[in-house]
């Protein structure tokens, strides 16, 4: 049975009348017919010092998202195993380590160093895998992302990473922007503060991507592989 669409995390602290408000968004969500994993920023630096509250960590870690981090390990990892059983084109983003004075966001920190901005160790690309740096918040932004997936016939993304209400939610905008479905795999992506990442999947859902459980994106790429098997 289909969920409903307000079934998400995000239902304990949007308020009714505010639903009423956004219910002309209401739809059916899919996943593309030719989608890539878009894996946003799973660079080493946001899961430095561990799982531990965020609260803990951001003196010595300022870029470190803590326990939120590391309880999205391993649907990532899930969704990272179906995409590859499927074949499905995979493509990671990080932080250009070149950048001058140009950064993705207003925050202060460090500009990090050594291994801080390497895809980390859980998610390590393979060969053939893509990996994109970006000097701003969005994938799209000043990269040759829109060339390469051209080039391998994607017309949709599904995305993972860090963080979603900054280079999750840019990317995000930027993908629609640029024609393509944007699904956001809702255990797949994770941020600093819990409200935060809520309310920016919530605004997600209802103006620019559908964004679905990681249960029903895997049922529908295995789906998908048992039609291309039995084919």
């Amino acid at each position: 049975m289909a969920r409903d669409f307000e079934d998400h995390c995000w239902k304990d602290v949007i308020p009714a009348d505010v639903l009423e408000i956004y219910a002309a968004y209401r739809r059916e969500v899919r996943v593309g017919r030719n989608p890539a994993l878009l894996a946003i920023d799973l660079y080493k630096l946001v899961y430095r010092g561990g799982a531990k509250p965020v609260n803990e960590l951001i003196d010595r870690y300022p870029s470190a998202c803590g326990v939120f981090a590391h309880a999205a390990i391993e649907p990532t990892k899930r969704l990272f195993g179906a995409a590859r059983a499927l074949g499905l084109p995979v493509i990671y983003t990080t932080a250009a380590t070149k950048r001058g004075s140009v950064v993705a966001t207003n925050r202060q920190v460090g500009t990090g160093s050594g291994d801080d901005y390497d895809i980390y160790e859980a998610f390590a690309p393979r060969p053939g895998d893509l990996l994109i740096e970006k000097e701003r918040a969005s994938a799209f932004y000043g990269t040759p992302l829109v060339a390469h997936l051209t080039r391998l016939g994607v017309d949709s993304v599904l995305i993972c990473g860090d963080s979603t209400s900054g280079c999750v939610r840019a990317s995000t905008v930027d993908a629609y922007s640029n024609g393509y479905h944007a699904t956001v795999v809702e255990e797949c992506v994770f941020d600093r503060a819990e409200l935060i990442h809520k309310i920016a999947l919530f605004d997600l859902h209802h103006k620019y991507a559908d964004v679905m459980t990681l249960d029903e994106v895997l049922e529908e790429l295995a789906r998908r592989e048992s039609s291309e098997t039995a084919a």
